[in-house]
């Protein structure tokens, strides 16, 4: 008699609802909870200080001034539950200055958030996104197209590409997406928003140098997700493509956006940076905790 072959077991195919919401519902929210304001250092000329505040939202302080990037404090994105506690309070931050929003995706532009920190100020939006700012309480909206370049007192903003997409909802393909790059007076910072990873980010470095670089690491694992998210090996070759000195992770842990656990996106960026030399040079910011470059 021939020996029954092994039966090959297909993996099982992942289900969006019972793989990340359902289980996101029973999770216990990391972090810590608000506490103590806290103190944010006075950056003096050629520094800058950088407070992860969860996710892609954070505070980029310069020697004259504050800037805010993509600030969502929500503890929903439709159907997603937060994860993480947010690093502080909205209203423990210092007077904001200037506001940068990526693109119009709902984990990206939050209204609520924005209506909360909104005091007259000017804020900075792609092309297109206008309209969903208007009326929220900011001075000014400035669209702009990549490479486009904006001056503001204490900061020179120039918007780059992406290699990601814009619509808030089905019908409005017309909404810019891209990211900033920041340039302070002695230090530059970009902020990648969403992308995949793509050649333009040599053309950044090439073109803008920026020295520090906060580059999305998650939200890879699913359907289309690696059409348009970098995965952390592919998030460190843009770092080296962007020349760049420091390298921030976001973009993981706070929100489960796709199939691959919450642990992974780190682990995998720092196994990948030990074997390319560059360890040292990925800064993982806690929370809430202002770092000073």
């Amino acid at each position: 008699m021939k020996p029954k072959s092994a039966t090959l077991r297909r993996p099982r195919p992942h289900r969006f609802i019972t793989d990340v919401l359902l289980p996101a519902l029973f999770s216990r929210k990391r972090g810590h909870r608000h506490g103590s304001v806290p103190v944010f250092p006075k950056p003096k000329p050629g520094q800058v200080c950088i407070t992860w505040i969860g996710h892609a939202s954070f505070l980029i302080q310069g020697s004259r001034g504050n800037i805010l990037v993509d600030p969502n404090w929500a503890n929903w994105i439709l159907v997603v539950r937060r994860l993480r506690h947010a690093g502080l309070p909205h209203h423990h931050l210092p007077n904001i200055d200037l506001v940068l929003i990526t693109h119009a995706h709902f984990d990206h532009l939050n209204r609520q958030s924005l209506r909360r920190i909104a005091s007259n100020q000017p804020i900075v939006v792609p092309a297109g996104v206008g309209d969903l700012v208007h009326g929220l309480g900011f001075e000014k909206v400035y669209e702009m197209n990549w490479w486009e370049r904006l001056r503001f007192p204490g900061a020179a903003i120039t918007f780059v590409p992406a290699k990601h997409w814009g619509a808030r909802k089905v019908t409005d393909l017309h909404r810019g997406y891209g990211g900033y790059v920041m340039d302070l007076g002695g230090h530059s910072v970009y902020h990648a928003g969403d992308s995949a990873y793509f050649d333009g980010f040599r053309d950044i470095g090439r073109k803008l140098k920026p020295e520090i670089s906060l580059l999305p690491i998650g939200a890879y694992h699913g359907p289309k997700f690696g059409e348009n998210h970098m995965n952390p090996e592919e998030a460190l070759q843009a770092f080296q493509d962007l020349r760049s000195k420091v390298m921030i992770p976001m973009h993981f842990g706070t929100y489960r956006l796709s199939y691959e656990p919450l642990h992974e996106p780190p682990q995998r960026l720092m196994q990948a940076a030990l074997k390319a030399g560059r360890l040292a040079d990925v800064r993982f910011l806690v929370e809430g905790m202002p770092t000073l470059f």
